[in-house]
């Protein structure tokens, strides 16, 4: 049986506010119609972001099973991989991240900066692969190492994103509502980035579970909307068993494919204007992986009037800030 044990590692609640200029500026000031952000940027815990939701359940499980290193895959500069070196420190655990070298014909900082950067601080040990080298099996030949030397690893898939991890984020949305409820606001749609889908499917269970009658928006950063929607649909139906809620129907799920652009990692136009018109109007970071292009997709949905005047948005921020400093050539 699964426990759910957490590791306290997030400050939460996050908070929840409105947007007044960034809302002006696409039409919006009125209070019925404003935007309003989620800030799971500031969970505040090694740079903030939303994976360590998701790791406070995942390290107390491997606590709780005996492992003395986790063991986790990625990106160059993925914020999972950051947040569990730092989880792993905060638990006195090693980790081993498996880095892929997925994201081509970036500079020097990429390698070197940025997330990557912190993982080294953290005291991870870092495997970064060649280009076409397969993760998965170099992940499974590095547990298989380190059994061999006595050690007990924990293995945390990619972003955190299993069952166990997702559910972090049905306990945001009940969060959320209780935010909402506070201030007298009715959510009527929630907008955030798809990747390994275990925050959008924790999401879409939570709107479910706490009866909210909203629609969520998952902009996807990597893959094709099919795809996308195969792997959140699984997800929510494995929150769902580990719930105990599988009588309930299950959620609609609503993937967008159109901002992902030349591929996962790359920038594009619409990603770039995003990140900018969000730190110029509310002083607000966004990264040019995650939640920049997340941010352009809500924008393209105000513009092709998806989001009607009179309906209130939730942008819900993942974190993602160190990501920028692998990204210099962007904002010069």
């Amino acid at each position: 049986m699964i426990r759910r044990d957490k590791s306290r590692l997030a400050q939460l609640p996050t908070p929840f506010e409105r947007l007044p200029r960034f809302s002006a500026h696409f039409g919006r000031g009125d209070e019925a119609s404003s935007i309003w952000i989620k800030r799971d940027d500031c969970t505040g815990f090694a740079g903030g972001g939303n994976k360590v939701r998701k790791l406070e359940y995942l390290v107390a499980d491997a606590v709780a099973q005996g492992a003395d290193v986790l063991v986790t895959m990625g990106a160059i500069q993925s914020n999972h991989a950051r947040q569990t070196a730092a989880a792993a420190a905060r638990s006195g655990l090693a980790c081993v991240l498996v880095l892929a070298d997925t994201v081509r014909g970036r500079e020097e900082p990429y390698r070197s900066n940025g997330n990557v950067l912190l993982d080294r601080i953290f005291g991870a040990e870092l495997q970064v692969l060649a280009p076409d080298e397969d993760a998965a099996a170099a992940a499974e030949r590095t547990l298989e190492r380190l059994k061999a030397q006595g050690r007990r690893p924990y293995f945390i898939p990619v972003g955190g994103s299993n069952a166990l991890g997702s559910l972090a984020y049905r306990d945001a949305v009940l969060e959320l509502a209780e935010q909402a409820r506070a201030v007298g606001r009715r959510i009527d749609h929630i907008v955030l980035p798809t990747g390994s889908g275990g925050t959008h499917a924790g999401i879409a269970a939570g709107v479910a579970e706490a009866g909210l009658s909203c629609q969520v928006h998952g902009i996807s950063v990597s893959r094709a909307q099919e795809s996308a929607h195969a792997l959140v649909s699984g997800l929510v139906a494995e929150v769902a068993v580990l719930t105990g809620r599988t009588d309930a129907a299950l959620p609609k799920i609503d993937i967008d494919d159109s901002q992902i652009g030349p591929g996962y990692g790359q920038p594009t136009a619409a990603m770039q204007e995003a990140v900018e018109t969000l730190a110029r109007t509310e002083g607000i970071l966004l990264d040019p992986v995650y939640t920049g292009k997340a941010m352009a997709g809500l924008i393209a949905l105000l513009c092709a009037g998806r989001i009607p005047h009179g309906e209130t948005v939730v942008f819900w921020h993942t974190g993602g800030l160190p990501g920028l400093f692998a990204y210099p050539e962007l904002f010069r």
